[in-house]
């Protein structure tokens, strides 16, 4: 798996990680609720915002925005 996912999937609560370990295991956190499944999707699609921002830039300056728009995401 991507680190970068690994990470978001970390912090947004829905991966966790076998300690002392390696390399570490990772699983789908059995206590993740809805709450951690929005927050790990909004993270996603934030990280692709910002990728726009950084590699599309002034191209199509309105990519990032529609692009939360269309994930209905607040701005």
């Amino acid at each position: 798996m991507n680190e970068r996912i690994i990470k978001l999937g970390l912090d947004s609560g829905m991966l966790n990680y076998v300690d002392h370990e390696t390399p570490r295991h990772y699983f789908l956190c059995g206590n993740a609720d809805e709450e951690c499944l929005i927050k790990f999707a909004e993270s996603i699609v934030m990280e692709c915002a910002d990728w726009i921002d950084n590699h599309v830039g002034t191209v199509d300056a309105d990519a990032r925005s529609d692009l939360l728009n269309h994930f209905g995401i607040e701005q």
